[in-house]
């Protein structure tokens, strides 16, 4: 039960958070769900990474120099890792590596495993592979990087092998030139012309000097790719995460992603998520939630839950200090749509509230479709109120409600109440719209006096909008779960276009013969042949209430004229005949 008086204003930021966060909760099961598949994840994660046993070997790269110990020479701008790094992937070092294996699978599944990095800042290729066995994964770890540096080494090797025949090939050329320069010289004669040769043949000289230079540069290369710093060892361990680990992970996994289908079901639920969501749709304030349960009785006394009479006298307290209504004490008390009875409730139980006040309470049950207050109260004969007097009676017949019947119910310790129960007739609009009506619900101009009326669901009938312009406001009763927002806020359009006000609302959560009652309704459709009301509580029946009779009634036996529908709704007492 919530007795805070919640406004249609609206909240600030971290109000909003918090109940948002709230309403996620409401949607336990779908955060259950999130957190079931993410502990079957976190299994099936955890037996699949049981048998995962991972190897790594270590490679520091090298470029092939004259002098590795010369300051000047920078390998990490000779080398180029992320070439290197996707030389390692090759296909060639796989089927280099599948040879030593003597693998049989495909090339691609061998591959599949291997993994290579470069740490940050270094000459470094880390080979790591992930197999079913510790030795496994060993090998084949070693397996690569042996298959990478051979294939490095070759690269290197041929690549020198290149050079070397081409500077060889330029040497020859030059030699040659060289000894038919000479042959040349020594058949000249001294003088201009054969200082020119001379020369020339000095020229072919120095470049035969090169080229042996360069030559015996290339072969005094230092040929080795790297040098294997860390070799593949069988592991002594899994590397999976283990069993408990990865059902933690998943648990916190689920969490997130039932929170995450909690938020979006939450986005695109068209249900009020709260009171909050209900005062902004009708804007009007949100004068009661009431507890579970609390509309399945009538009176206050015959609640086993305190909280609920409590509740419910909380309403009227606000009601009776809000300024619209306290002048002139009308009240109309409406549901959105199908089931009416939480509407009866509160219409009941608001009616014993202000008579426990000291206020002369009249209840007029406006419901003429389906009629339930007569035999659910504890309801006896009174006396004929103003309006029911033989003058102003002459168009009962042709209206048919009210009949000038006035009950008189107890309310126990709150005291008691008059209620003017409701009757099926031929025409409802013409009842609801007459005269005898209008002087009926007047009846609150009278001092100390206070009218609730009870009209069917809004949405369901047009009967409530015919009352809207006589009475002092309107409170609506609603299930949040069971309403959605759209509905509020047409219900406030169209009471509104009518000329009345929505003073209010009151949240309840329908129980367990509510929510019956309510399911065989919707069965049934809002307007689909004749409804039943579930059978009542057997302390919630009393006798039939006597007929009480125009004028003095002492002597005068009065027949009265029964219409057909009377007969065949059984609406016949044996006060009537």
């Amino acid at each position: 039960m919530t007795h805070s008086h919640v406004t249609a204003v609206e909240d600030d930021e971290p109000e909003l958070l918090r109940d948002q966060f709230r309403q996620l909760l409401r949607y336990r099961a779908i955060i259950t769900a999130g957190i079931g598949l993410g502990l079957l994840g976190g299994v099936w994660f955890g037996m699949s990474n049981a048998d995962t046993y991972v190897a790594t070997s270590q490679v520091v790269l090298r470029a092939p120099v004259n002098d590795p110990f010369n300051p000047s020479i920078s390998q990490d701008k000779t080398l180029n890792m992320g070439s290197e790094r996707q030389t390692a992937l090759s296909s060639s070092v796989a089927e280099q590596a599948a040879k030593k294996l003597g693998w049989t699978g495909t090339i691609g599944r061998l591959q599949k495993d291997l993994q290579v990095t470069n740490p940050p800042q270094s000459q470094v290729l880390q080979f790591t592979y992930t197999a079913d066995t510790p030795q496994a994964a060993a090998d084949r770890a070693n397996a690569v990087t042996r298959a990478y540096l051979e294939l490095r080494q070759k690269q290197w090797t041929d690549l020198r092998s290149t050079m070397l025949a081409g500077q060889q090939r330029q040497l020859d050329e030059v030699a040659k030139k060289h000894d038919q320069k000479t042959k040349e010289l020594d058949r000249m004669p001294d003088g201009a012309a054969r200082d020119a040769e001379y020369g020339v043949k000095t020229n072919l000289l120095n470049r035969i000097n090169e080229l042996d230079a360069r030559i015996s540069q290339l072969k005094s290369l230092d040929m080795s790719p790297g040098t294997v710093i860390r070799v593949a060892t069988a592991p002594g361990y899994s590397d999976g995460p283990g069993l408990p680990m990865s059902l933690g992970l998943g648990a916190l996994v689920g969490v997130a992603l039932g929170l995450l289908a909690a938020w979006v079901r939450l986005v695109f639920d068209p249900a009020p998520r709260s009171a909050g969501d209900v005062a902004r749709a009708v804007r009007a304030p949100v004068l009661g939630t009431l507890p579970r349960g609390a509309t399945d009785v009538l009176l206050a006394d015959d609640h086993t839950d305190p909280r609920a009479a409590e509740e419910y006298r909380s309403v009227a307290f606000r009601l009776a200090y809000d300024q619209r209504f306290a002048d002139r004490r009308r009240l109309l008390v409406v549901a959105p749509r199908g089931c009416n009875l939480a509407a009866v409730a509160v219409a009941s139980h608001l009616a014993a509230s202000f008579a426990e006040t000291g206020k002369d309470v009249l209840l007029i049950e406006a419901d003429l479709r389906d009629p339930t207050l007569k035999g659910r109260l504890r309801a006896h004969a009174a006396t004929a109120p103003r309006w029911s007097n033989p003058v102003e009676n002459a168009d009962a017949e042709e209206n048919g409600w009210p009949t000038g019947r006035q009950l008189s119910v107890d309310a126990g310790e709150s005291g008691s109440f008059g209620l003017v129960p409701g009757e099926r007739v031929r025409n409802v609009a013409r009842a609801l719209t007459g005269p005898r009506v209008t002087r009926l619900i007047a009846e609150a101009d009278s001092p100390n006096a206070t009218v609730v009326v009870l009209a069917p669901p809004v949405l369901n009938y047009a009967d409530a909008l015919a009352l809207v312009d006589r009475v002092d406001g309107v409170l609506i009763v609603c299930d949040p779960r069971a309403v959605h927002r759209t509905d509020l806020q047409r219900i406030r359009e169209l009471i509104a276009g009518a000329g009345g006000t929505v003073l209010g609302a009151v949240v309840h959560t329908a129980g367990r013969r509510r929510r019956r009652a309510a399911g065989k309704q919707a069965r049934r459709g809002p307007g689909g042949g004749r409804r039943h009301t579930p059978p009542p509580a057997p302390d919630e029946f009393a006798a039939e209430p006597e007929q009480i009779l125009l004028g003095d009634g002492s002597d005068t036996v009065a027949l009265r004229a029964l219409r057909a529908d009377e007969l065949r709704g059984g609406d016949v007492h044996a006060g009537d005949r």
